[in-house]
């Protein structure tokens, strides 16, 4: 029977690794993690070669939040030309309210000054 592949923390990696290092057989710790012993040396090399520093993670995760937050700041500018729009649209539409008009005879016509034969 095959295992459903999982994804392990940092942390538990973290936590792997430095009690191999403090003296625990690999197959102790496979057994009582539950992981696959194969696993153990892959996580030591990252280990040694810093992959588990906080720092690292930061690194790998930092472009992913500036995607992230670039995406976010499309979507406010978009929300932002929207909401003039809006805000535009309904100043237009309570302009129009205010002259009188029927659907009939249209908008009431402007008064002359007399200078009209």
């Amino acid at each position: 029977m095959t295992k459903k592949h999982r994804r392990h923390s940092t942390s538990k990696k973290r936590e792997v690794v430095e009690a191999y290092f403090n003296g625990e057989s690999m197959r102790a710790l496979s057994q009582r993690h539950d992981i696959c012993r194969t696993l153990i040396p892959i996580w030591i090399d990252k280990y040694e070669r810093g992959e588990f520093d906080d720092d690292a993670i930061e690194e790998e995760l930092l472009p992913k939040y500036e995607t992230r937050i670039a995406a976010l700041e499309r979507l406010v500018g978009r929300q932002a030309l929207e909401i003039e729009f809006l805000k535009t649209a309904r100043a237009h539409t309570r302009s129009q309210r205010n002259g009188s008009t029927s659907v009939i005879t249209g908008p009431s016509a402007s008064r002359s000054d007399g200078g009209a034969n």
